[in-house]
């Protein structure tokens, strides 16, 4: 079995003697040539994961693994990874080419051996006509490109990019992640990611880890993990928009059968074995689809129908629970209209109610009235 490129073993950072937890004890394999996102909403703890895998922050606890050797307690310039800023971190008083050209003038390489590394990145990075002109004058989406190129130059074993184009407009944004893409398969560098930006997650990375306080609580595909969330704070997450949840118990059995989340009793197809006690429906948008009132699952009023390209995202008042649904974009709705709902019941997902973790239990497939 071969030895993954980046392992956390346990990582944790306190602040505050212990009353701030930051990274709460996360365990995360990489393997090489991967690409993984850490996503998350603000404070969830995955920059202070970056800082701590490139050196800037001294974990509490733990351990940080590369080629199955430790590097806690190695100076970050010794690492043997390279960390891109959100805020690009360029010389603006500098040429571009001296920009490529400081990391390795920093650690004494001979010019020789600086200006081919500089041109083998330019021409990477498509800027060997840009060599000469100053970063000042350079446009958001040229600029992350040399902050890239800085790191790039210095051939890290491991990329660590930090919200790398939060700063950019949508145009270069879209830009910058083909650019990223064709640098992962022409480079095969491993790359560890960190974004709140679902789309930039999902577009680039081979695998997500979804972070929430100081938590990994989620690591897989990137094709995987919006269908079959292992948490409800992951299925609550993810998604445009993000899956339903319904707390509620399961009463009568077999063709009486129901979802009773305290506002109203969705009825179910006959399965066997029910689960006892509270747990957690998810339902996903798609998986929702209007029909007659007379012969629904469910019937509310509309709150709101949001149009989006080929679709529109519908959202439903069913007494003080709110459902979003995905329909046609050609569909005409008013607000206070009554509507019926029906559902894909093989699709739905169940959550315990003690540790929020999805359960191994599925409805009989079909729509129920």
């Amino acid at each position: 079995m071969s030895t993954c490129k980046l392992e956390l073993v346990s990582l944790a950072k306190e602040y505050a003697d212990g009353n701030v937890i930051a990274v709460d004890g996360i365990n995360l394999q990489v393997e090489a040539g991967e690409t993984i996102a850490l996503l998350g909403s603000s404070g969830c703890g995955k920059s202070t994961t970056l800082n701590m895998i490139v050196g800037l922050e001294t974990p509490s606890s733990g351990d940080i693994l590369v080629d199955g050797t430790s590097i806690v307690g190695l100076p970050a310039g010794k690492r043997d990874v390279g960390l891109v800023f959100q805020d690009y971190a360029v010389f603006t008083s500098m040429s571009v080419r001296k920009n490529l050209a400081f990391g390795l003038e920093v650690r004494g390489k001979g010019r020789a051996e600086v200006d081919r590394a500089v041109a083998e990145v330019a021409e990477l990075l498509g800027m060997s006509d840009r060599l000469d002109a100053r970063a000042k004058d350079l446009g958001g989406s040229e600029l992350q490109r040399v902050a890239i190129g800085r790191t790039l130059v210095t051939k890290p074993s491991i990329l660590l990019l930090d919200e790398p184009l939060s700063n950019l407009e949508t145009a270069a944004r879209m830009a910058m992640r083909n650019e990223l893409r064709r640098l992962q398969s022409e480079i095969g560098l491993t790359i560890i990611y960190v974004t709140h930006d679902q789309v930039e997650a999902f577009s680039l990375a081979d695998r997500i880890a979804v972070m929430d306080a100081g938590k990994i609580l989620h690591v897989e595909k990137s094709a995987v993990i919006c269908d079959k969330p292992s948490h409800t704070f992951v299925a609550g997450f993810l998604g445009f928009p993000p899956m339903n949840l319904l707390r509620g118990r399961f009463e009568g059995a077999g063709n009486a059968a129901g979802f009773n989340n305290g506002a109203f009793t969705l009825p179910v197809p006959e399965t066997p074995a029910l689960p006892k006690g509270i747990c957690t429906m998810g339902i996903r948008p798609q998986a929702l689809h209007l029909a007659p009132e007379g012969g629904a699952a469910m019937t509310g009023t509309v709150v709101l129908l949001e149009p989006r390209g080929p679709e529109s995202v519908l959202t439903v008042n069913i007494g003080p629970t709110k459902l979003k649904a995905l329909v046609p974009s050609d569909v005409r709705l008013s607000e206070g209209q009554k509507v019926g709902l029906n559902l894909d019941y093989e699709t739905v997902l169940f959550f315990d109610s003690e540790k929020n973790r999805s359960m191994d239990f599925q409805l009989n497939a079909g729509r129920c009235a």
